[in-house]
C-alpha cells in the first residue's frame, strides 16, 4: 500500500513556514549557516536558503554533510553506504548551524551529523529542521523546526521524493513487507 502524504504545494508551504520560523527564532539571519544531511537534507537546505533570501534579501551559506562514516551501524548494515560529498563552505565556529534532514526517525542520523559537524569547528548552536518527524526516537533528539508530524508504525516507511532527483516532489507512506 502506498499513500501520498504531501504533494509539491504542501512541501513548498512547509519550506516557507520553516524559513519564517528560522528568521523569527534567530531574530534575523546574522551568523546562520544551513547544512543539509546528504541527500534529501541538502535539497531542503538549498530550498530553505533560497526562501530566506526571498524574504530577507540576504544570501545564506549552505553546506552539505555526509554522515556515512559517523553512523553507529557502519559495521552491521547489510548494504554498503554510498559516500557522498561533504562541503562546509565556511568556518562553523561560533555560527548558528541549521542542520536539515528530510525525515527524523530514531535520531541516530542526527547524532551522527552532530558528531561530523564537530570535526569542522565548534558552532555556537545547532538547530534541527526536518520535513517529516515520524516518531520512534531511540535517542533524546527533537527538531526545532518540523514540517509535519506523521506518527507511523514501525512496519511503515516514509519516502521523500525530490525534483532534484528527477522525480515529482512528494512524500509517500509505504507498508514494509
Amino acid at each position: 500500500m502506498i499513500k501520498e502524504l504531501l504533494n509539491k504545494k504542501d512541501i513548498e508551504r512547509i519550506i516557507s513556514r520553516i524559513a519564517h520560523e528560522i528568521i523569527e527564532k534567530n531574530k534575523g539571519t546574522e551568523g546562520i549557516c544551513i547544512v543539509g544531511i546528504q541527500r534529501g537534507g541538502v535539497y531542503l537546505a538549498k530550498r530553505l536558503a533560497n526562501k530566506i533570501k526571498g524574504i530577507e534579501n540576504v544570501d545564506i551559506t549552505v553546506g552539505s554533510l555526509d554522515i556515512s562514516f559517523y553512523r553507529d551501524d557502519i559495521g552491521i548494515r547489510k548494504e554498503q553506504s554510498i559516500v557522498r560529498k561533504t562541503d562546509i563552505p565556511c568556518d562553523i565556529t561560533d555560527k548558528k548551524i541549521i542542520l536539515v534532514d528530510d525525515v527524523l526517525f530514531t535520531g541516530r542520523s542526527i547524532r551522527a551529523a552532530m558528531d561530523a559537524l564537530m570535526d569542522f569547528g565548534r558552532p555556537a548552536q545547532i538547530q534541527l529542521a526536518v520535513l517529516i518527524d515520524r516518531g520512534h526516537r531511540e535517542l533524546p533528539i527533537r527538531a526545532d523546526y518540523v514540517g509535519k508530524n506523521i506518527p507511523t508504525s514501525i512496519l511503515e516507511n516514509i519516502e521523500v521524493q525530490f525534483e532534484e532527483e528527477g522525480l515529482e516532489d512528494k512524500v509517500i507512506l509505504m507498508q514494509n513487507v
